[in-house]
Formats: C-alpha cells, sequence, structure tokens
C-alpha cells in the first residue's frame, strides 16, 4: 500500500526522541551539540526540536545546565527552600538536611526567597553539591519591600533582590518618586526573575530616611503597631483597678516586704520586681512577676492577638508591644507605689547558691521604687549621691546582700561551666527628628548581671515545676551542637591558633575554656561570635530537653509575660494547677495548647529578631551615610570569596568588596583569611584596619568599605 504524501512528510516527535536517547545515555549528561546529531536526519526541522526540548524542560522532564542535557530523575529530587539569591546564582537549603545547594541563575525557574521548591541535585565542580529547580511547590515571595527607580517611576528594585528591576503597576494611584521606600507584591511570576511583574501596596517616604524603611519593612513583615478595636476594648474591660482590692482576700499579701524593680529609665512595661532576706541558712529570694494571665483569658481577643504576634519587638526608640499599653504599660506594669496583682517564684537559697526550696504563690505586692539600672550601678560602685540614698532608702537595705547572693550564683554559673558569651550589642542615638547620628556599644553593669541572675534561678524553678508536676508545659530548650558546626569551629580556631579540644566531645567547659583564653585579645568579638554560631538556637518546646548554654536540666521563661508569650503561657498553666485543676483535665486542656505555644513562639522570637537587626541596621546606615568619605578603624569579622566584612568599634558594619582591593586572584585560604594568589597579601580575620566609608544604602541597610591600611599585621589572636 502506498504511503500519503502527508504521511511521509510528517514531522517526527522530538520529545520522544529526546527522552529515548536520553534514558539510553544514563544517568550522564549529554552536550547539546551530541543531543542535536542523533536529532538530525532526514527532513530534520529545527525549530520543532527547539520547541519540543523547551517543552520538556518547562514540564521539568529534562534539565540543562552548564555540565550539558540529562532526564531529570523525579524519583531522587529533594524538597529545598530558597535562602539567597543573586544576579547570577542563588541558593536552596534542603529541608530534611539543611545542607545548602549552589544554583546557577539559569536553573533557577525564576524561583524567589522563601520559595519552596523541587530540587535535583548533583556533583559540582568542586566539593559543594550544585542543583536545579525541577518545580515550584509553594510561592513564598508575597509582600516585600523596595524602592523606585527609573526616569518613568515603573521599576522598582526589591530590597532583598537588589541585583534585578521589576516593572510595576500602581492600582491604588499613589503619588510616588524616584527614591521612595514602598511596599510590593508579586502578581505575576514567570519563569524567570526578568519577567516577574509586581504592583505597589503602599508608599513611605524617601529611602534615605531609616524610619520611612522601618516602617515600610514593619509592613511587608505584617507587623502592626496598632492594636485593632476589639483588641483594645477587651484591654480596656481588664484595665480594672478596683479588682485589685477585691482580689486581695484571695492571695498571699506581700506589701510589707522590701520589693522594687530595676528596669532602665526608659521602661514603662515593667514586668518583673525582686526581694532579698539574708537567713541563717541562706537566701531568701523573691522573683515577683506581673500577673499577666489572670487579665489575659484564653481564646479572648487580647490572648489571640498575643498568641499571633508572640513577643514584643524592640529597635532604635521603639517597641512594637505584644499586648496593647492599657495593660502593657498599665495596670499589668509594676509601677512603684501602687497594689499590683503578682505571680512570685519564693525560693530558699543555702549559702552555697543551691536552690533548695521554692514555691509560685498568687501575690499583691507594692513596689516600693521604681529603680533604675544606671543609678544602682553608682550606688553599687560607691559613687552615690544624697539624692539617690533618699531614693533607694526603703530597699537599700537589702543591696549588700543582693550583691553577695548574686556574686554566689555568677560563680556557680561558672563552676559548671556556662560558656561566658561576650556578645557586642549596639545602640542606636536619635536626634529630635528620628535621625540616626550615632551609635554605641551596649554596656552591661553590675545591676544587670544581679538582675539576670535572679531571673535565671526562677526560671529555673518553674521548669522544675513543670517537669516534676508532669504539667503540659512551654521549655525554653538549648539543645547540644551540631557535631559539623564543631568541626567547622575545630578548624577556625586551629588556623587562630586558639588552644582546644573536641575529641572527647564538646562540652559547655570546652567552649568556655575557649572564651576565657579569647579575653583581652583583639580577637575577642570575632572567637565569640564563632563560639555562638556553632552552637544550636535556643527554642521553646513542650519536651523538657535541658538548656546545653546554662548547663541546667530545667529552663524555661517565667518573668517577662508582657513581652513574651510562652511566659504567659505557662502562667496559665501553673495557675489552673496551683488553683486545684485535675491532672487529667490540664493535659485535656493544655498539651496542644503547650506545643502550638512553642511552635508559634520560636517561630515569632526568630522573625522578631530578624527585624529588629533590619531595622537596626537602617539606622546604622544612615548615620554613616553622613560619614561617607571619612576613614574609620575597625576588626575584619569575616571573610567571603567577594570580600571580607569590618566591624567598626561602634558596632556598625560594612564589606570591603573584592573589586576595591589590588588587582589579583583572591580565595578564601583556611576559612578565616582572603589571600591573594598574585601577590601572598592577605586579610585575616581578626585583624584591625582602617577602612573608608565608600557607600551607605539606607533602604537594605548595606555598607560599603574601601581598604586603606592594617593597624597590625598578622591574626591577632
Amino acid at each position: 500500500m502506498k504511503k500519503s504524501k502527508n504521511q511521509n512528510t510528517k514531522t517526527p516527535d522530538y520529545s520522544k526522541k529526546i527522552v529515548k536517547y536520553l534514558r539510553e545515555s544514563g544517568k550522564k549528561f549529554v552536550s547539546y551539540k551530541a543531543l542535536l546529531k542523533q536529532m538530525k536526519g532526514k527532513r530534520f526541522n529545527f525549530t520543532e526540536f527547539s520547541k519540543s526540548l523547551e517543552s520538556l524542560k518547562m514540564k521539568g522532564a529534562v534539565i540543562e545546565n552548564g555540565r550539558g542535557i540529562s532526564l531529570a530523575d523525579k524519583k531522587g529530587l529533594k524538597l529545598a527552600k530558597i535562602v539567597k539569591l543573586n544576579k547570577t546564582f542563588g541558593f536552596a537549603r534542603i529541608i530534611d538536611t539543611n545542607e545548602e545547594v549552589f544554583i546557577g541563575g539559569k536553573n533557577l525557574l525564576g524561583s524567589l526567597l522563601g520559595d519552596i521548591v523541587k530540587l535535583r541535585t548533583y556533583k559540582g565542580v568542586g566539593d559543594s553539591p550544585e542543583g536545579e529547580v525541577v518545580e515550584i511547590v509553594e510561592e513564598n515571595f508575597s509582600v516585600f519591600t523596595g524602592v523606585i527607580v527609573g526616569e518613568n517611576f515603573n521599576l522598582l528594585i526589591p530590597d532583598i533582590l537588589p541585583q534585578y528591576e521589576m516593572i510595576f503597576s500602581n492600582p491604588g494611584l499613589l503619588s510616588l518618586h524616584t527614591n521612595d521606600k514602598v511596599t510590593a507584591r508579586i502578581v505575576k511570576r514567570g519563569k524567570r526573575h526578568s519577567e516577574h511583574r509586581c504592583e505597589v501596596l503602599a508608599s513611605f517616604g524617601s529611602a534615605q530616611r531609616a524610619s520611612a524603611c522601618v516602617e515600610s519593612m514593619l509592613a511587608a513583615n505584617g507587623v502592626s503597631t496598632e492594636f485593632t478595636e476589639e483588641v483594645i476594648k477587651n484591654a480596656k474591660q481588664a484595665e480594672d483597678y478596683e479588682e485589685i482590692k477585691r482580689e486581695v482576700k484571695n492571695r498571699t499579701d506581700l506589701r510589707h516586704l522590701p520589693i522594687f524593680t530595676i528596669d532602665s529609665a526608659y521602661t514603662k512595661d515593667i514586668d518583673d520586681a525582686i526581694s532579698v532576706e539574708k537567713t541563717l541558712d541562706g537566701y531568701n529570694l523573691g522573683v515577683h512577676i506581673a500577673d499577666v494571665s489572670h487579665y489575659v483569658r484564653p481564646n479572648s481577643p487580647l490572648d489571640n492577638e498575643a498568641f499571633e504576634r508572640g513577643t514584643s519587638i524592640y529597635f532604635a526608640d521603639r517597641v512594637v508591644p505584644m499586648l496593647p499599653p492599657e495593660l502593657s504599660n498599665g495596670i499589668c506594669s509594676l509601677n512603684s507605689g501602687e497594689d499590683r496583682l503578682a505571680f512570685s517564684c519564693l525560693m530558699q537559697i543555702d549559702k552555697a547558691g543551691n536552690l533548695i526550696d521554692f514555691e509560685f504563690k498568687k501575690t499583691v505586692i507594692r513596689s516600693r521604687v521604681k529603680g533604675v539600672y544606671s543609678e544602682i550601678n553608682e550606688i553599687l560602685s560607691g559613687r552615690e549621691t544624697k539624692e539617690l540614698l533618699g531614693k533607694y532608702s526603703d530597699v537599700i537595705g537589702t543591696f549588700s546582700d543582693m550583691r553577695e547572693l548574686a556574686g554566689i550564683l555568677k560563680a556557680n554559673r561558672v563552676s559548671r561551666g556556662c560558656p561566658q558569651i561576650e556578645s557586642v550589642e549596639g545602640a542606636v542615638l536619635l536626634d529630635e527628628n528620628g535621625i540616626c547620628v550615632g551609635a554605641v556599644r551596649r554596656e552591661r553593669g553590675e545591676s544587670e548581671e544581679i538582675i539576670e541572675d535572679f531571673m535565671l534561678m526562677a526560671n529555673e524553678a518553674a521548669a522544675r515545676f513543670g517537669r516534676e508536676n508532669g504539667l503540659p508545659f512551654v521549655y525554653r530548650v538549648h539543645e547540644d551542637p551540631n557535631p559539623e558546626r564543631i568541626q567547622s569551629l575545630s578548624e577556625v580556631l586551629s588556623v587562630l591558633g586558639v588552644p582546644h579540644s573536641f575529641e572527647k566531645g564538646v562540652s559547655p567547659k570546652a567552649l568556655s575554656g575557649i572564651l576565657e583564653y579569647a579575653k583581652g585579645k583583639e580577637s575577642s568579638v570575632v572567637i565569640n561570635s564563632l563560639v555562638l554560631r556553632s552552637m544550636a538556637k535556643a527554642r521553646y518546646s513542650d519536651e523538657p530537653l535541658g538548656h546545653f548554654g546554662l548547663v541546667l536540666k530545667d529552663y524555661a521563661h517565667f518573668t517577662s509575660p508582657i513581652r513574651r508569650y510562652p511566659d504567659l503561657a505557662i502562667h496559665r498553666i501553673m495557675s489552673d494547677f496551683l488553683s486545684g485543676t485535675d491532672k487529667g483535665e490540664l493535659k485535656r486542656r493544655y498539651s496542644r495548647f503547650a506545643h502550638a505555644a512553642s511552635e508559634r513562639s520560636s517561630e515569632a522570637e526568630v522573625n522578631a529578631m530578624s527585624l529588629e537587626r533590619s531595622c537596626d541596621d537602617c539606622y546604622k546606615a544612615e548615620y554613616l551615610f553622613g560619614k561617607i568619605g571619612e576613614e574609620v578603624s575597625g576588626i575584619i569579622c569575616s571573610v567571603m570569596d567577594f570580600g571580607f566584612f569590618v566591624m567598626l568599634d561602634d558596632t556598625c558594619e560594612g564589606l570591603v568588596r573584592i573589586e576595591t582591593l589590588p588587582n589579583g586572584q583572591y580565595y578564601v585560604n583556611d576559612l578565616m583569611t582572603l589571600k591573594n594568589n598574585l601577590t601572598g597579601e592577605k586579610y585575616s580575620v581578626g585583624e584591625r584596619v582602617i577602612v573608608k566609608i565608600l557607600n551607605a544604602n539606607v533602604s537594605s541597610g548595606k555598607v560599603d568599605f574601601e581598604f586603606v591600611s592594617k593597624v597590625d599585621a598578622g591574626c591577632l589572636a
């Protein structure tokens, strides 16, 4: 039978041919030229071949990267999260293993930060694995911040994708100008980053003002600085000062004790107070906490709002509170001279600092004075004035006992091997217009350390109370460090010449010894940072897993229910238990709640810390913008293959990019040194250097430095 003309000229099915050839090639990558050669024959149609290949790639059946073309092994796909993006590459973190995978720009499939993707991995050119995004499972890049650019005001640069410009629409017809700080959201996704489209949601003013940038970040992260009418109404209903009088008969009355608070001079949400009494056998320590759970009832608008917020957020001179001011600054704040409902932890401590006994009681207290850290530090250092002695006359008799007990507790922490991390915290200084005019290191005085030691004791007692009574609970846990991180730490310490030994495993005492060695050295800041990063991150859990860093079997957060939801959660559980609620009923009522509170609070804490850092970075960049061209001194705190970061003495940080260094071939050597292979010049972590401030981008909080000279040769470990 003769074939028809149409049958003879039918276009070959290139998709099937491509798949067949790649399958026969096994898992090997095939070059484009080799694949093209196999497809050629009579009536070869290059256009149809190209369409078929692109279609297979779009479906995720075939992948193409720098090594060639291969079938996508669907069975071997790994779930990952996009965590870093650059104009020409990105990184994804595999969810199961936390391993980071390099992804070339054309293999990102247009994925954005936070997206959950299916990833095919393969061995890269170096030791690190490489991969390709086969499918975007969950799009997580929604509302984001950015800056308007372009003469026609139609382009926007996202802050977290500073290499990309996006075309945007303005459905709200906002008045927009070049360099405005805005929030926007993706409205159309493409297969490449250049194909994405967005729309502007709100404008906050000039991106050169840190305050505008901060407002945009809060909005993009869903952080509201206001409370709904329903929540405010609920707070006002709870704000019943007459109830304090009615509650006295139901509580232990401690108003006769010399109880007082110690906080910053500007603190308005005062949630903890102390009392100390020396006895024949040791000390009676009272930690008295605002009874917030008495006012914030389960499943009320206040409770739901606090659960969602999880924590208060602090930055610059502002606070975004977890609870409305009517409670946080009012009836729940332990203001001096005013009766307040409290939840007290009453502890008996022996002369050696051991916790012998404790009990938790619902109480009524009256703080004698609003203590201020700086003022009490003056008194403790012997520099008191008549005015200060008069202010603290009701409680100053307990100061020597307070100092003595805190000294014993601190010595115990050191003896059991708690790593004394000396983290560098910075504070920004604003003028009357809210513009940053400086940055300083936060200094901790003796009274700050005393309060910390007393709060640690109360938190330990609360966790013991929960565990020993078998209660559903929210614990503060800190697990053992990841062995891989400890191995990396060991390698870096060896390069720095810091003596250490992890042969028998890592222990808090071993890390403590490293920190003790670093004291007083120029590289102390760097070594403290390295040790901190090697440890696991503390989190909340409904299981009592212990606390590695504090070397404690039991630990929870009990002392700040105004600003942390976990504290409020365990107050509620403990209160019900103390009121006589059956354990079975407690488990039914709170088991799922404790788990949910742990998960949500851990997530909220991470988000808050990240946001606080970003806000402070914007303010610091605003400050340094006014100092462009000046030369300053700092310490190299980390090295990367694209340059090195320098921390100034005032805690501001900036990047010295490779492009600004002398010509050469640079690579990271021994994890801690950026070396010019042509000249042998090295830039090592811990070195003090002079840099010039080149640029400060207030919108992104990023600062660029130019290397000028070294202050001291060699690594100052």
